[in-house]
């Protein structure tokens, strides 16, 4: 059985395949992984701001550990698309007014 690290502000729920029974939560490390940001103005529509967006360095991130995956936000994953041990959640559970409560899966980018 893998270590789950879980490198996001919230709990991540698992639910069963019929999103009805919860398989298992894991909450927050505590240490959040995220991926710097820049944003240059390079324009305007309408007079709405055009940014042109630059994905960083990731920060946050431990190195690989033997056995342990590590639960992203997608920005972050997709700036470390070589780590086979980083994933994002998948095939969210939403409850009756629409709102995400936990996921089904877990997904590599």
């Amino acid at each position: 059985m893998k270590k789950i690290i879980n490198l996001t502000p919230h709990s991540i729920v698992f639910f069963d395949d019929a999103g009805n029974k919860v398989l298992m939560t894991v909450e927050p490390s505590g240490q959040i992984a995220r991926v710097s940001v820049t944003r240059e103005k390079i324009g305007d529509i309408n007079g709405i701001p055009v940014n042109q967006t630059r994905f960083g360095k990731v920060e946050n991130l431990p190195e690989p550990q033997e056995g342990t995956i590590f639960i992203v936000s997608a920005l972050t994953a997709q700036a470390v698309p070589e780590r086979e041990d980083v994933f994002i959640t998948d095939d969210a559970v939403r409850d009756e007014q629409g709102r995400i409560i936990g996921c089904r899966a877990l997904a590599r980018i």
